[in-house]
């Protein structure tokens, strides 16, 4: 059986290994795939592991042998899921693998925010402290997250996990769901009334074609001024150019971005120039242990599906 990974560097950069993938076939990973490249590398294939690259349907009519298309990922927007139905292929996704991590990277955001820790410390490293005449002093406020609300728009899996964090610090958590959640540590609210009453809102729902651009200048506007605003979800949930104007005119107090509507990102992005925007590189949901989970489901998506009893099945 013929396995091919179009993207699998991201996953796996050196310090895992594809063995036990290995043994289910003829496996092949290429550490990148152009869209140019994609029909010539994956003809043959009948099982294909992707992270990126997408597999819309003129591109899974050319693929006759596709038997499995193994997402590398949670979400799997990048597969026209209807044309592969059509064509008999099963579409596997990894769910949960990175709730850990990408609540702890959430986490990292708020606390920048509260401590500033990195400008402190490259203020240190200058050499401030040592020229300074106090035994301590700091270059912004600095404020307790207790107390706080931390405003979490969808509430899975990831949003859970960073509402178990947040009651640990002694924050009020709220959320927004179209339909009211089973919990008893998060208040539900509707999306108008989170983004005014938040101090941290923090976007956690999978993109679909309705809530493309929903975090527009209008919902940013009811925000305080003295408010924060997460994204380690998808970047085309929000309109970046009204996020970086609000951050500019000093309408909100500053953003942690983890993900943009384009990656990697062009030059001209808002966001990469707005003021109190700290960005990372779509890297949330990188760690080693999440990357571990994202191979082991995918062992066991393509060994249950050799089986003919497929798993975690989308599609």
């Amino acid at each position: 059986m013929k396995i091919v990974a179009t993207d699998g560097f991201a996953l796996n950069p050196g310090d895992l290994n594809w063995d036990e993938i290995h043994n289910l076939g003829d496996l092949k990973v290429f550490d990148r795939t152009g869209p140019e490249e994609i029909i010539s590398r994956c003809s043959s294939a009948e099982i294909i592991l992707t992270n990126k690259v997408a597999f819309p349907s003129e591109i899974l009519n050319q693929l006759p042998k596709l038997r499995l298309i193994c997402v590398l990922a949670t979400g799997y927007n990048i597969i026209d899921t209807k044309a592969a139905a059509e064509r008999g292929i099963i579409v596997c996704n990894v769910p949960d693998y990175s709730s850990l991590s990408v609540a702890q990277h959430t986490f990292a955001f708020i606390l920048e925010f509260a401590t500033q820790v990195g400008l402190h410390s490259a203020s240190v490293h200058k050499g401030d402290w040592s020229n300074c005449a106090d035994f301590s002093y700091s270059l912004s406020p600095i404020f307790e997250i207790a107390g706080k609300t931390l405003g979490l728009v969808g509430f899975g899996n990831i949003g859970r996990k960073v509402a178990e964090i947040a009651q640990a610090f002694g924050m009020e958590v709220l959320y927004h769901t179209p339909t009211i959640k089973d919990t008893a540590y998060a208040r539900h609210v509707g999306l108008e009334e989170l983004f005014s009453e938040s101090d941290f809102i923090s976007l956690h729902l999978p993109l679909k074609a309705d809530n493309k651009g929903f975090v527009n200048g209008d919902l940013i506007s009811r925000m305080k001024r003295n408010a924060f605003f997460i994204n380690t979800a998808r970047g085309p949930l929000v309109n970046e150019q009204d996020l970086a104007d609000a951050l500019n005119s000093d309408r909100i107090a500053g953003a942690g971005i983890d993900v943009l509507s384009v990656e990697p990102p062009p030059p001209n992005n808002p966001l990469l120039s707005a003021k109190n925007c700290f960005i990372t590189p779509h890297n949330a949901w990188m760690s080693r242990e999440a990357r571990e989970r994202i191979m082991e489901t995918t062992y066991r998506n393509i060994r249950s599906f050799v089986a003919n009893e497929p798993i975690n099945v989308v599609s």
